[in-house]
């Protein structure tokens, strides 16, 4: 506990547990006609993400607005489908690792997220940062300041995969040699 200058004591919340078998659990729990292949399981410490790939529509299209009509029309299929079961499935998991569960639906390069956690989160940004931000809501990339910070991230995480990766690799190998230390 943590005390205040108030002489209130604080609590920090309680980490969820480890969500690493998360994949291998939805693995054993989802139906196996839903997806073609495993579901891909994503987790941080708010929520796990879902995500699995549903067969294209088949036949001929004339054009790529027809192609894309036929797999948003199966994912919505999909969607209302498996609502009933995805709640149950998403309220085991809830209770099991602590975390909000959504879903997403990939046909070919198209994904589909749905029901997904949009978390606020706080940061003190100095002035040219902030100017960075009002920039991208003066040019109309953003709306507003949270919108163009939530943009500049998705940016920085599409041009850094690998190096994201390679980070969380690193991460992964000292919580290992962490856990294999002598005993405080």
């Amino acid at each position: 506990m943590k005390d205040d200058s108030r002489g209130r004591s604080r609590q920090a919340a309680p980490e969820p547990p480890d969500g690493s078998d998360a994949a291998g659990w939805f693995a054993g729990r989802l139906p196996e006609d839903w997806f073609v292949g495993a579901a891909e399981a994503r987790v941080d410490r708010d929520e796990i993400l879902v995500i699995g790939e549903i067969r294209a529509p088949e036949g001929e299209f004339d054009t790529d607005a027809a192609r894309a009509a036929a797999a948003s029309g199966r994912i919505s299929r999909f969607r209302e489908d498996t609502r009933e079961l995805r709640i149950e499935i998403a309220l085991q998991a809830e209770h099991r690792y602590r975390r909000q569960v959504s879903w997403g639906v990939r046909i070919g390069d198209e994904l589909e997220l749905f029901t997904t956690l949009s978390t606020p989160v706080m940061t003190r940004l100095r002035q040219p940062e902030r100017q960075v931000l009002d920039t991208l809501v003066a040019a109309g990339v953003a709306r507003s300041r949270s919108e163009a910070l939530a943009w500049s991230v998705r940016l920085v995480g599409q041009h850094a995969d690998a190096w994201l990766e390679e980070l969380r690799t690193a991460m992964q190998e000292v919580d290992r040699l962490r856990g294999s230390g002598p005993e405080l």
